[in-house]
């Protein structure tokens, strides 16, 4: 929309604007996705101007994106008249606009208290009937009114200008994202910093979980985007075997292998690192199993195969002599 539909969009909602302080600069052009944060007094509009909430006391000033459709609407049609560092006041009359406002209220609330639910003062009696444990948000559920929000317009990110959440993002830009995350954890592996590697690959994942729930399990679109999650499973399982954490490395890559669209080149890389794992921990049946499985899969392996199971076996056996002297000992 442009600045003269939004001062519109004002007068239809029957909202008046007065500045308190200028701002700075031109209103800036508000996009979806972007990121505005603002300071909120909110007081009812009668005589009194009776207080409801100031987000100053709590220096927690209010995160925004544009269309994301946050619950009270209107904040976001408020926020778009107005510059960087402008302090206005708006009257909002129509009730329609600002019924909704003690459900936000009392969730910003509880966070700006530390809670995640509601505060302690409230009774089970409260919530049974609807309530909010504040007993001003109860009575203006009861009776909307008309408010008055004085908003102070601390700053906009346009969405170039920052790295989105990843709950901010639709569809498409998250499976944008992906391959960027790849790239960079795998230049982050070559630096040989498998933590921040780690990272990066499990964003990677998480976002193919997200869009892997818009679709049904085990149609081709979900097995489309599952088949997307083996190198990043891969190379997760890589990073913790080099870290140590074999035990970790042992799950996701069975889950890697029991996936029956795996590549056999995957199937070969999972085999042979979890292989390692299991040598690691001491479960030599399993390790065997899994290195000669991949040896046969892949014969060029079998240089490496050799020296695993060779490692393997002297250690097997320095571990049969340390026992077998402890047990002189007991006896001797």
């Amino acid at each position: 929309m442009s600045h003269h539909e939004i001062f519109a969009e004002l007068q239809k909602k029957k909202i008046s604007k007065k500045i308190v302080a200028a701002g700075r600069g031109e209103i800036p052009k508000y996009a979806s996705g972007g990121k505005v944060f603002f300071h909120y007094h909110t007081t009812l509009a009668d005589d009194e101007r009776t207080k409801l909430d100031d987000s100053k006391e709590a220096n927690k000033p209010m995160e925004l994106i544009i269309g994301k459709q946050f619950k009270l609407e209107v904040w976001e049609t408020l926020v778009k008249t107005m510059r960087v560092g402008e302090v206005a006041e708006f009257l909002v009359a129509d009730i329609k606009d600002t019924a909704v406002y003690p459900t936000v209220a009392k969730s910003l609330r509880d966070i700006n208290r530390g809670h995640k639910h509601a505060p302690e003062h409230h009774c089970c009696g409260m919530m049974m009937d609807g309530g909010t444990g504040y007993p001003d948000l109860n009575e203006l559920m009861k009776k909307p009114q008309p408010l008055v929000f004085t908003l102070e317009l601390l700053k906009y990110q346009a969405p170039e200008d920052f790295d989105k959440e990843t709950w901010t993002m639709n569809a498409e830009e998250k499976a944008e994202l992906i391959p960027k995350l790849k790239e960079a954890g795998n230049a982050l592996y070559k630096e040989k910093k498998y933590a921040e590697a780690t990272g990066k690959y499990e964003e990677a994942l998480g976002l193919l979980e997200q869009l892997s729930t818009l679709e049904k399990p085990g149609d081709e679109d979900w097995i489309e985007v599952d088949k997307k999650k083996i190198p990043f499973l891969l190379n997760y399982a890589q990073c913790k075997l080099l870290e140590g954490d074999y035990y970790t490395v042992i799950t996701h890559l069975t889950d890697v292998l029991k996936k029956d669209y795996a590549s056999e080149s995957d199937r070969v890389k999972a085999l042979f690192r979890r292989g390692k794992a299991h040598s690691a921990v001491w479960d030599v049946k399993e390790a065997k199993e899994d290195l000669q499985e991949a040896v046969e899969m892949d014969p060029s392996l079998s240089k490496a195969v050799a020296k695993e199971l060779k490692e393997l076996e002297n250690r097997v056996k320095e571990k049969e002599k340390q026992e077998k002297a402890s047990l002189q000992g007991l006896f001797g």
